[in-house]
């Protein structure tokens, strides 16, 4: 008997041993936190070079971690979200697509919860069985996986299908048009109507677009607007953080923050002390500006946060962005996306285009690239990356590799599990962020409200133009601004590539224009 008692003593000492073993190793690996800007141009970021709005937090990540410089997100919000959480480019149009927001409008309006998911999910594209999603690389490695903000996928959306994507925990909206106001009267949590006492719009109190002084009155008027959404949203992240920490669950975490910041139209509780007496600003100017600040501001929070926790040094941090800049403050003269404001010259996106030069855009948020949000030039697709890892990353590096949003899904499956998902258009680049050598895909291709657009890891450019039937070809390399169309000298690499570019598309040039978007009846 008591050789039988000291073999199980034994046993359960090892036993033990082993669970507290794998505790360790799972607290060692790095929580991961990926901070989504809602149409924010990388020309806004002072690592970008911004010269008017300071963004001291973000750049600390850049001046502390790696700077990407060529990144592609998508031409607009939902395609971007549906291609970072797949792992795939947004010309697939048969793996995703776009139910049209507004259904959460009626929400006890006249639907009822369950009368909006079923008409959500009778026109969504349902995850198949083998599907693996951003969120789900994580949770199957054995991360505490949540999401905060703007909801992930689609314009209208449901805790089912969040659900399915991998995250435990949500909170915020699951309509992209409620998202277009800062004061929603009820936000989501976990599949629960969360009401927020002072906010009675229906709209989410969303404001006009254009400049006018009826307009402006209507942006100040605090009526019914008591809680700025971005505010509880921050609430409740740094609050999951404190609930979260892996030095007392043992367990890492993986958190998605898509902000609705600096998205428009523009709202904001107060205009920021940096820019009220700044007489270059038009008032618009000054209310947009103070977005970019908060968004700065709340990065800065989150990180405060997780030194107070002391778990920075074992935490990812990685900003980036959903598409290129959109002009929100366009006043009279100034950033105009449709002509230019010296000459009157109306854009023909062909021969002419938008630059921050020519159209008065005081911040120049392309940071003088071509285009804005919705187009197939480079800034409309273009977006800031920036990753932070204390002691793993080369402080103040850089890179010009291309990579794109949906390469995520990828390299944060190699960090969590070690290995890729196979059958993505995504790729790891962690090699890269570690100072070291990735394999580069050989293109990226984009779509957009114009057509498709690919670019080779060389960095030829062929754009087209789809209603207009128009290809153009450039070489990005010596040609940053789009500007030097190479068609008619390069015929050899204009076929080669509309021969590629065609294949990609499924031989349908209509994949191009990205996914669907659907009308839900109600």
């Amino acid at each position: 008997m008591r050789h039988i008692t000291l073999i199980l003593s034994i046993s359960s000492a090892l036993f033990f041993s082993t669970c507290i073993g794998q505790q360790k190793a799972e607290t060692q690996k790095p929580n991961i936190i990926l901070i989504y800007a809602d149409d924010l141009g990388r020309g806004l970021l002072g690592a970008y070079g911004q010269k008017i709005i300071t963004t001291p937090n973000i750049d600390r990540l850049a001046d502390e971690g790696i700077r990407f410089e060529n990144v592609y997100g998508s031409h607009y919000c939902a395609p971007a979200r549906a291609s970072l959480l797949t792992g795939m480019h947004d010309c697939r149009t048969n793996k995703f697509n776009i139910v049209r927001g507004g259904i959460y409008m009626k929400l006890d309006n006249g639907l009822n919860m369950q009368e909006i998911k079923d008409k959500v999910h009778a026109l969504a594209i349902p995850a198949k069985p083998d599907d693996i999603f951003l969120g789900q690389v994580a949770k199957d490695a054995g991360y505490a996986t949540a999401e905060f903000g703007k909801l992930e996928w689609g314009f209208a959306t449901t805790p089912e299908r969040i659900k399915r994507h991998g995250w435990d925990y949500h909170f915020g909206y699951y309509d992209h048009r409620r998202c277009h106001g800062f004061y929603p009267p009820f936000l989501f949590e976990n599949g629960e109507k969360v009401n927020i006492p002072g906010n009675t719009h229906v709209d989410c109190a969303k404001t006009p677009v254009a400049e006018s002084p009826e307009n402006y009155k209507i942006r100040w008027n605090m009526e019914g607007k008591k809680v700025y959404s971005e505010n509880i949203i921050m609430d409740k992240l740094l609050r999951y953080l404190d609930n979260n920490n892996p030095k007392k669950t043992n367990k890492p975490f993986f958190i998605h923050f898509p902000t609705q910041l600096p998205h428009g139209p523009i709202a904001i509780p107060e205009v920021h002390k940096d820019f009220k007496n700044n007489s270059n600003l038009t008032e618009l100017e000054k209310e947009y500006a103070s977005m970019v600040k908060m968004l700065d501001t709340n990065v800065g929070s989150i990180v405060s946060k997780l030194e107070e926790m002391d778990i920075l040094d074992n935490t990812i941090i990685i900003f980036t962005g959903d598409n290129g800049h959109s002009v929100y403050y366009q006043t009279e003269g100034r950033g105009s996306e449709k002509k230019n404001v010296y000459t009157g010259e109306v854009y023909d996106n062909i021969k002419t285009k938008f630059y921050s030069r020519t159209s008065n855009d005081v911040f120049d948020g392309n940071d003088g690239m071509a285009g804005f949000k919705r187009a197939n030039w480079e800034g409309g697709t273009r977006v800031p990356l920036i990753w932070y890892w204390k002691g793993k990353i080369q402080p103040g590096s850089s890179s010009n590799q291309m990579v794109a949003n949906f390469d995520l899904l990828n390299t944060i499956s190699e960090i969590t599990s070690g290995k890729q998902v196979e059958g993505k258009d995504g790729v790891s680049y962690l090699n890269t962020v570690l100072g070291k050598k990735s394999n580069v895909r050989d293109y990226t291709i984009t779509a957009s409200k114009m057509g498709p657009a690919l670019v080779t890891k060389e960095g030829w450019k062929l754009r087209y133009y789809l209603k207009k039937d128009i290809f153009q070809l450039y070489y990005l390399p010596e040609d940053y601004r789009e500007e030097n169309n190479l068609i008619l000298e390069n015929k050899g690499k204009f076929e080669e590539l509309k021969t590629l570019m065609y294949k990609v598309l499924e031989n349908d040039w209509n994949n191009g224009y990205g996914p669907k978007t659907l009308e839900p009846n109600y």
